[in-house]
């Protein structure tokens, strides 16, 4: 399993507005070897507010097929430069994309 991790700072105010955005229904839940997202606000920041967007897949290759589907694409563009979305300034002011493998995991048994 891999976890992908998409570290977006965003304005002071945003994390909290955007982080439903990543866990709606949509077609990331129909990708082969999707097994789940979530969303971590950073505390205790003062200048702007972090997500941490947490991706868990399969492998690798289920998400580098995800990066290069037409959903992806759909979900990540921007809006036409006349539209009125694309007057509106954009709360993000950066991200860092960052793959981990999955080495050891621990869970309480039940």
């Amino acid at each position: 399993m891999i976890i992908v991790t998409n570290r977006i700072r965003v304005k002071k105010g945003m994390g909290a507005v955007m982080a439903p955005g990543f866990t709606a229904p949509g077609p990331l839940d129909a990708m082969e070897g999707f097994v789940k997202v979530e969303v971590l606000l950073t505390q205790n920041l003062t200048d702007h507010d972090e997500l941490s967007v947490n991706m868990y897949w399969e492998n690798l290759d289920n998400f580098t097929a995800w990066r290069n589907s037409d959903a992806f694409k759909a979900a990540h563009k921007r809006p036409e430069a006349s539209s009125d979305s694309a007057k509106k300034e954009s709360p993000i002011i950066g991200s860092e994309l960052t793959t981990y493998e999955v080495a050891s995991v621990k869970e309480i048994a039940k």
